[in-house]
This record gives C-alpha cells, structure tokens and sequence, in this order.
C-alpha cells in the first residue's frame, strides 16, 4: 500500500514525463554527437593523408624548376603521411615513395626516371586513403541508421510509458472524487449505509474514512431520530385523539394525513376510509367534507348531529417549515351552546329595551309637562334640576334604542328598504338631526356635496342613521369654533361616498381597527359617556346594503370617517333629484 500523499504523487507523475522526456532527448543527443564526432575524427586522418599526397605531386611537377625548394616541401610532406598511416596497405605505399626518393636525392642527373615509380606510390596511397573514405562512410551510415533505430526504440518505449501514465494517472484522481461525488448523492438521499473504500494512504484515504465516520453518524442518528420521531407521533395522535373539536390534517398535496375521532364521527366515515386519501377523493362520497375543503367557509355550519342542529365555525391553521407550507389544519369547533346563549342574551336585550322604552317615554313627557308654565312656574335651580334629568333621560333612551338597534343586528333580522334615492335626501335628513349639536358646540358643518350626483340603492333611514352617527361623533370630539366636513362625491368604483372629517386629537394605529368593534371606546377619550356601539351598528348597517365603512386618521390631525355605496343601475351619467 502506498504511504505517499497525494500531491507527493501528483508530483512524482508530472516529474517522471519530464524525465522521460529528457531521456529521449539527452540520448538522442549523445548519440548523434557522438556519432558525428568518431566520423569527423577518422574522416580527418584520411583528408590529411589526400592533403600531403596533393602536396607531393605538386612538388614532383616542381623538381625542374626548383629543385631544392621542391625536394624540401616534398620531404615534408612524405615525413607527415609517414606520420599519419592509419590505413591497412598504406605503409607499404609509403616505403615504396620513400624508397623511390631516396634514389631521387641520390641521383640527380636521372631524376625522372623515379617520377614514375614515386606517382604510383601516391596514387596507391591516395587510392588506399580513397577506399578508406567510402568504407568509413557506408559505416556511418549504418551507425547513424542504428542510432536512429535506438532513438526511436527509446522514442516508442517512453510515449508506451507515457501514454499508460496519461491513461491511467487521471483515473487514479478522478475515480475517487467520482465514487465521493456518488456517495455524496446516496447520502443526500438518506441512504447512511453508503460507504467508501480507497485502498490508499493519500488524502482520499483521509476523505474516505472521514466519510465513512460521517455516515455511520448520520445512520446512528437517523435510527435514533426516527426512534424519537416515532415516539413523537405517538405522542402527537394522543393529542389529536384527546382533543374535542374535530381535527383533520393535510399535507401540501392536499392529502389527508390524520383525523381524529369527532371528525370521524362528524363526517361519518371510517379512518380507513380517509386517512391516506386525496382530500378531493376522500371528499367524492361526503358532502360535509367536500363543503369543509372546497369552501372554507367563515359563517358558521349547520351541522345535524343526532337529530340536533348544531353550529360549527371553522378554523384553518397553515403549517410552515422554513417559509415553506407543508400542510394545514382545519378544526370544526361546535359553537351551538355560545350560539344559544348568544340568542338568549340578544332576547333578553330586545325583551329589557322594549320594556325600558314604555317607561323612559314617560319620564320624557312628564319632564316635558313639568317645563309647561300653565302647570306651575319652576325656580331656576328646578328648572337646572330638570333640564339635567332631561338629558340623562335621553342619553337612557339613546341607549335603549341602539340596544335595540343591536338586537335586531345580532338576531340577523335587519329590516331593509332598499331603493334608488339620492345623496341629497340623506345629507338633509342627516343635517337636519344634528344642527342643533353642532350650534350648541358651537361647531360649524362645511357641506360639500357635488353638484348632479347619480342615485345610489341604499336605505334612507339606515343610511342617514349612519350618517348622523359619524357627524355626532365628529361634532362631540372637535373642539369649539372648528369646522367639521361633509363630502358626497362618486369613487372611481362605481360608488357615492360620504365622507366627514373632524379636526380632533385623531386616533392611534392600535385602535383604528378596534373602533368598529361593539362596546369598544378609545382609552383617554374625552367624552366616554357614549356606549361604544354607534360605530359598530353603522358597519352592520352598510355591510347589509353592500357597502364599506373605514376611517383614515392621524393622531393629532383629526380623522376621516368614510362608508361608500352602490350606485343605482344604470346611472352612470349624472342626474339630478
């Protein structure tokens, strides 16, 4: 087993190419230099012997001329070929030239006769050189062809090793980070039995056993979170199964996941039956449970439950993980019993107004009676005593009325008369009611209501007890001298909008949702006597004729009280009452 590491062997694999390819040249190199070297050695011994040779015979043409110069340059060139015989057959060339010569220094007066013989002496020489040369040559040919086999044996053998290397080296890298890339997938997939076998001691081993230890954490853990995960959902059905309300779970897909036993009881079905099931198959055979899905609705449900009718709201909680929404669940929480007390406190109200009204009334005209001077003149204190009771006497009556009012929104039984009329009908009606007010609080109304408005469907009396309810209101929170506005104009949505802004101390962002609740009054108001149900009965009354109510306030800047409309069918041009 290899105990280098990985860059170490990285390292020696790019070093072993260089080598290899320093080999095939350093050989290649030698081999040619040499090879040109041992040729250009011998090659200039046999030049050297042409070369003297040359020089003899042109010394020999010289001997008639210039005897002395030319016997001297010839001896020279005798005695260095005699130095340079390097050849087989060459020194008996030489003896027989120098024989020849020698006999031409003795005997000067025949010297030509020794021409010839000292001629063919160089030209056996010169032939033995000439013969020399060819062979020399054919012999380095041959040598420089086998340096050349040898330079591409080693050639063919280091691209082989090469060629292996290259194949085999980025398999040895590349295959374990695929196998790593492979077990990296199994692992995302939950599969923690994946594991990795490098048989190395590099780094890959490193990575595999750091993998393997990982794995084996992550399948301990996975057995013992699917451990705890079950014992949880045991734990969770308990819950759900001891809960009242009925309870229904669905995942993301819509299937259902559990129901507990009031569901099941409720829906009539078996858990077999639903449980596991598409909400829209499970819901095929089940009118409840088609209602529950496919409507949602947020009016109560009538339900018959063993011969009774019972009242069910629904309540749907989203389940999130990581902003995600991987299911929800809707409950049915039966109302019925709050329902009936509901209904019993709504009699009991309407029963006690109706009751207090006869007597209230009363008071009302004996108090008027005791102003009546043909009964009897009232000292001024009486007469402070009066008017007191007077208005405590109407503010009882004001209250029994909206008591009433709510009565009669809470019973459902809301008696409207709708009918195309005209904003200019409900603005006077409304006007003519709090005058009075608002010269008493010493607060002037600023009317602007547009010129050619188009009727509206809407119930007069409704409408203008709206109307009076936010200008009340307007006038009791501005203070003296301020003015108090009331809009009519028509909304881009086919609507008519009736708009009153006051220039009170506004309304914070907490309470601006809350003030249309019943009985609710704003903390700190400088006038609580009011009961806190005006604003709530008002949106009763424009939610019945299919309008909106809102508010638009700042605090220190007044408010702006608002309800909005229908127009009328067919009006969409201006019209005129």
């Amino acid at each position: 087993m290899s105990t280098f590491r990985l860059k170490t062997k990285i390292t020696l694999g790019v070093l072993f190419l260089y080598l290899m390819l320093a080999l095939v040249s350093v050989v290649g190199v030698l081999l040619l230099r040499g090879q040109n070297e041992k040729s250009r050695m011998i090659l200039q011994d046999n030049y050297e012997s042409l070369e003297d040779c040359q020089n003899m015979l042109r010394a020999l043409e010289q001997m008639t001329d210039n005897r002395q110069q030319a016997m001297t340059a010839f001896d020279r060139n005798l005695m260095a070929e005699e130095s340079n015989l390097t050849e087989t057959g060459e020194a008996r060339a030489a003896h027989d030239v120098r024989v020849a010569f020698t006999a031409l220094q003795n005997d000067s007066a025949h010297q030509e006769q020794y021409f010839k013989p000292i001629r063919q002496g160089i030209a056996n020489i010169m032939a033995v050189n000439m013969r020399a040369i060819k062979e020399k040559h054919v012999k380095s040919n041959k040598t420089g062809d086998h340096a050349l086999i040898y330079i591409a044996v080693i050639i063919g053998v280091c691209f082989m090793l090469g060629f292996t290397f290259v194949f085999n080296f980025p398999g040895y890298i590349a295959n374990p980070i695929r196998e790593l890339t492979e077990g990296i997938k199994n692992i995302a997939q939950k599969k923690y039995s994946q594991r990795l076998y490098f048989k190395s001691d590099d780094e890959f081993g490193d990575l595999a056993e750091a993998f393997n230890t990982m794995a084996a954490q992550l399948d301990q853990y996975e057995h013992s979170n699917l451990a705890r995960i079950m014992f949880e959902k045991k734990r969770a059905e308990a819950v759900i199964s001891s809960l009242k309300d009925a309870t229904i779970g669905f995942d993301a897909n819509d299937t259902i996941l559990f129901a507990n036993q009031p569901a099941l009881d409720l829906l009539n079905m078996k858990e077999r039956d639903l449980v596991g099931f598409a909400a829209s198959v499970a819901a095929k055979n089940n009118d409840l449970l088609r209602t529950i899905i496919h409507q949602q609705a947020h009016e109560p449900l009538k339900i018959v439950v063993d011969g009774k009718e019972c009242f069910f709201v629904q309540e749907v909680i989203d389940i999130h993980q990581e902003e995600a929404r991987t299911g929800y669940v809707i409950i049915l929480k039966n109302i019925t019993s709050f329902l009936e007390h509901d209904q019993a406190k709504t009699r009991f109200i309407a029963t006690i107004s109706h009751e207090l009204k006869t007597p209230l009334a009363a008071s009302d005209f004996s108090l008027k009676l005791l102003e009546d001077e043909r009964i009897g003149t009232l000292s001024g204190e009486q007469k402070e005593l009066v008017e007191s009771l007077k208005q405590d006497n109407r503010r009882m009556i004001r209250i029994v009325s909206e008591l009433l009012d709510l009565s009669q929104v809470e019973s459902g039984n809301i008696q409207l008369q709708v009918t195309p009329v005209f904003a200019s009908g409900i603005v006077k009606y409304a006007l003519d009611a709090v005058t009075n007010a608002a010269a008493r609080a010493d607060i002037r109304i600023d009317v602007q209501v547009a010129d050619n408005l188009p009727p509206i469907l809407a119930d007069v009396e409704k409408s203008a007890w709206v109307l009076v309810n936010l200008l009340t209101n307007a006038i009791r929170y501005s203070k003296p001298g301020s003015t108090v506005t009331l809009a009519v104009t028509v909304t881009d949505t086919r609507e008519l909008q009736f708009s009153v802004r006051d220039t009170g101390k506004g309304i914070a962002p907490a309470f601006r949702e809350k003030i249309f609740e019943r009985f609710f009054k704003v903390p700190g108001a400088q006038h609580p006597q009011g009961t806190g149900l005006g604003l709530a009965i008002s949106r009763e009354f424009i939610d019945a004729q299919g309008g909106r109510i809102g508010v638009e306030s700042e605090e220190g800047k007044g408010s702006l009280f608002y309800f909005m409309l229908p127009l009328a069918p067919g009006n969409d041009s201006a019209n005129t009452p």
